[in-house]
């Protein structure tokens, strides 16, 4: 990979881990200036074909749920100093509603998403890939807070799709990509604390890039 390009830094665990605040936490200590950010869970398939019953039953916690070219292709565009254009996905409906916003390839890019190290083409464009660790309980209790508030759930669904899909593809492909990271983070305090830690390995991982990178 060209020193010269973006340091891509991979966030992967359950649902319900703190990804995404981990994103929002890293991007405020690293200067929200010099990152980006893309979300694998938008690169979900549209399953409008589908009767809404059907749509609902889906494993969307399993690899084939995603669109993993597409990410791939939009990732590899923004190592290579091109921006990206990540489809705007609905998370009730299970449904592409369009494309969202452009991510910029700013000097940091950080890429979230549960299942982020388990295929070998996507760790093979990260710079840094890091694991959040959490409990069963505490990953589902945030979860459940989360679809509730945020994508229109309910309880009820969000609980059976958990029992149902959730858990069981946490253990057979999630679970197994935690090796894989190059750092393993246990998530059930302070995530301002982990965020800190987090940020001092890419700054010590940046001070080794190209000039432009660590100074932008």
């Amino acid at each position: 990979m060209s020193p010269s390009g973006p340091f891509v830094v991979g966030i992967a665990g359950g649902s319900g881990s703190g990804k995404s605040t981990l994103v929002r936490a890293l991007s405020g200590a690293l200067g929200a200036a010099r990152v980006s950010a893309l979300c694998y869970d938008a690169y979900y398939r549209d399953r409008g074909d589908l009767p809404a019953a059907e749509r609902a039953a889906l494993n969307y916690d399993a690899p084939d749920a995603l669109d993993t070219e597409l990410f791939l292709t939009d990732l590899t565009a923004l190592r290579a100093g091109q921006p990206a254009r990540p489809p705007r996905y609905c998370f009730s409906t299970h449904r592409r509603i369009g494309v969202d916003d452009a991510v910029e390839p700013r000097p940091i890019v950080l890429v979230e998403g549960i299942l982020l190290l388990h295929d070998a083409r996507t760790r093979a464009l990260l710079d840094l890939s890091i694991f959040l660790d959490v409990p069963d309980a505490a990953r589902l209790s945030r979860r459940m807070a989360r679809d509730v508030s945020e994508r229109g759930r309910t309880r009820r669904s969000v609980l059976s799709q958990y029992e149902a899909t959730v858990r069981g593809a946490h253990a057979a492909w999630v679970e197994p990509t935690k090796p894989l990271a190059d750092l393993v983070l246990l998530n059930v305090g302070r995530l301002d604390r982990l965020a800190e830690v987090a940020a001092a390995v890419v700054q010590q991982r940046l001070a080794q890039r190209a000039p432009w990178v660590a100074a932008a």
